[in-house]
């Protein structure tokens, strides 16, 4: 194939329009050359993901050193029912135990630049590690998760990392992938049943009230403007 850039996003959307979920997967290895990752948040669109992908490809996490004990056991879960073994990635223990010892271990309370620090050496730095080595990544995005997400499209290009991301769920209900749940028995984060939407660190996510926003359980102390950890940014 030819190598494609930034500049080839809309001729990219135009080969995946029309295509189903597990099709746009299809197409991203053969488009880039076998060098595609799943990036798992272990959310439900990202075991919506794993169960499509299987052992097509690379799947990892990023173990940020917070992550809840029901995320622990999910991992676990998936690699049997799947058969596949979930790569795991780890900030740095310099970094962390520097930043700790200088603004606490719970930083992320008193300002949106030290929360925004604190997903930088947890996620960031560990999610550059894990995509060195590949051409694309794909990731559980979807058009109705938050008003930060309302714009994104099926192929995206991350200049952060220059490379190409891909949304395969971009347009998907909620409705629709926990129907698609269901009729796979997917197996899913425990704390979906109560009331945790979005889940992230423990630290930083907490349950929502039916009526509430899908991602007002994440960084509930910031404005939604700012609710974004930096992994998807453009």
């Amino acid at each position: 194939m030819s190598e494609y850039t930034f500049k080839d996003i809309d001729l990219l959307n135009q080969q995946v329009e029309g295509k189903t979920a597990v099709e746009i997967i299809q197409w991203a290895k053969e488009t880039f050359d076998g060098k595609v990752t799943l990036a798992s948040s272990l959310g439900q669109e990202d075991q919506v993901l794993t169960e499509m992908i299987g052992s097509m490809m690379d799947v990892f996490t990023l173990d940020t050193g917070r992550l809840f004990p029901e995320s622990y056991n999910l991992i676990a879960d998936t690699e049997k029912k799947y058969g596949i073994k979930v790569k795991l990635f780890f900030p740095d223990a310099v970094e962390v135990e520097d930043m700790v010892a200088k603004k606490g271990i719970n930083l992320f309370y008193e300002s949106i630049e030290n929360r925004k620090q604190c997903c930088k050496i947890r996620k960031l730095n560990p999610l550059r590690r894990a995509l060195e080595p590949y051409k694309a990544w794909i990731c559980g995005l979807r058009q109705e998760q938050s008003v930060t997400r309302e714009g994104v499209k099926v192929v995206e290009w991350d200049g952060l990392h220059q490379m190409f991301k891909i949304n395969p769920l971009a347009k998907w209900s909620t409705e629709k992938m926990l129907n698609y749940i269901k009729e796979r028995e997917i197996p899913y984060n425990p704390l979906h049943d109560k009331g945790f939407i979005s889940i992230g660190c423990a630290s930083c996510t907490r349950a929502v009230k039916p009526g509430q926003h899908l991602r007002d359980g994440r960084w509930w102390w910031e404005s939604p403007e700012h609710k974004e950890c930096g992994l998807h940014s453009k």
